[in-house]
C-alpha cells in the first residue's frame, strides 16, 4: 500500500511498508527524481534507519548487561506505518513500539515522519518521542536514491578541506583509520569506481547542502542535510543512482560496546522528549 501527495509541481508516493520514499516526480516535465529500486542492482529506494544506523559488531548490542541482536538499518524498515494525517501536499505517517519491538530494542518509542510539498521542495521530517520512564538511546537517519549517470556530480556549498572518511569492511563495520577525502574542492564525482569499497562516511563537513547536477537530468537537485553527524554517500558501483544519506549515528567499530548507551554518536533523550531531524530536495528545474 502506498499513500501520495502532489501541489501541482512535484508529486510524491510513500509506502505504508517502513514508510520508504518511493516516487519523487516533477509534474512539470514528469521526470522521476528517485530510483526506482532495481532488485537486480538495490532493491530500496529511500530506506529509514532507525534505531541504529548501519551495522552492530556481530549484529548485537547491550542494555543494562542484557544482550539483543539486531541487523543493518534497525526495525523501522521492517514494519509497517499507520497513516496519521493526510492533506493534497503532505503526508504523515507513525509507528509505535509494541511486545515485539521490545524484545529487540527494550525502549517505548513512537515515530512520526511528515512528508511535506512546498513548490518544487520535498521536507521529510523525522521525529522519535521517548514514551517510556527513562532515558532513551537511539541513532536514526534517512537513505534516500536519486537517480543520476557515471560522472554526475555533487556539488557542496563549501569548500571541503577538513571533511574525516571512513570506511566499511567487509562485515560492514567502520575501518579505525580516515581515508583520504573523495570530494575535490566542492565536487564529488560519481565514478564507475568511487564506491568499490562501500559507502564513503563523511563528517566534519562546512556545507549543509549538497547539489546533484546531471547531464541527463531536467533540473538539479538542491538536498539540505544540515547538522546531521555523518553523511553517508553510497551506491552499488556503476549503478545508475547516488544515496545522500543523512545519519545521526553510524556503524560500530569492530569490536563490542558494552552497552548501547556508550555507542559512538547515540543520540538520547528523557522520558516525554523528542528528538527532531528533517532533510529536503529541492528540484531546480
Amino acid at each position: 500500500m502506498k499513500f501520495e501527495a502532489k501541489n501541482g509541481k512535484l508529486s510524491i508516493s510513500v509506502k505504508k511498508y517502513g514508510a520508504e520514499l518511493s516516487s519523487v516526480k516533477s509534474l512539470d516535465t514528469g521526470f522521476e527524481y528517485l530510483w526506482q529500486g532495481n532488485p537486480d542492482i538495490w532493491y530500496g529506494q529511500s530506506p529509514v534507519l532507525f534505531p541504529i544506523v548501519g551495522t552492530l559488531y556481530q549484529n548485537k548490542y547491550y542494555v543494562d548487561g542484557k544482550e539483543y541482536e539486531m541487523f543493518r538499518h534497525g526495525i523501522a524498515r521492517k514494519r509497517d506505518f499507520e497513516l496519521k494525517e493526510q492533506g493534497e501536499d503532505y503526508i504523515v505517517l507513525t509507528q509505535k513500539y509494541n511486545e515485539e519491538t521490545l524484545k529487540v530494542y527494550p525502549y517505548r518509542y513512537v515515530f512520526d515522519i511528515e512528508f511535506r510539498l512546498d513548490g518544487k521542495k520535498l521536507t521529510v521530517t523525522h521525529t522519535i518521542k521517548n514514551e517510556g520512564d527513562g532515558d532513551m538511546f537511539f541513532s536514526i537517519g534517512a537513505h534516500p536514491g536519486f537517480n543520476c549517470q557515471l560522472d554526475d556530480v555533487l556539488e557542496f556549498d563549501t569548500v571541503e578541506d577538513e571533511v574525516i572518511n571512513e570506511m566499511i569492511d567487509e562485515d560492514a563495520v567502520i575501518i579505525r583509520k580516515h581515508f583520504p577525502s573523495p570530494i575535490d574542492g566542492k565536487i564529488f564525482t560519481i565514478t564507475k569506481n568511487i564506491f568499490d569499497a562501500d559507502a564513503h562516511v563523511l563528517s566534519n563537513l562546512k556545507s549543509k547542502i549538497c547539489t546533484l547536477k546531471g547531464k541527463n537530468l531536467p533540473g538539479d537537485v538542491e538536498f539540505t542535510f544540515g547538522d546531521c553527524s555523518f553523511l553517508g554517500l553510497w551506491a552499488k558501483p556503476g549503478a545508475p543512482y547516488v544515496c545522500i544519506e543523512p545519519w545521526y549515528g553510524v556503524n560500530d567499530f569492530g569490536e563490542k560496546t558494552d552497552d548501547f548507551s556508550q555507542k559512538r554518536a547515540i543520540e538520547k533523550i528523557s522520558a516525554d522528549e523528542e528528538f527532531s531531524f528533517s532533510w529536503s530536495a529541492e528540484i531546480k528545474e
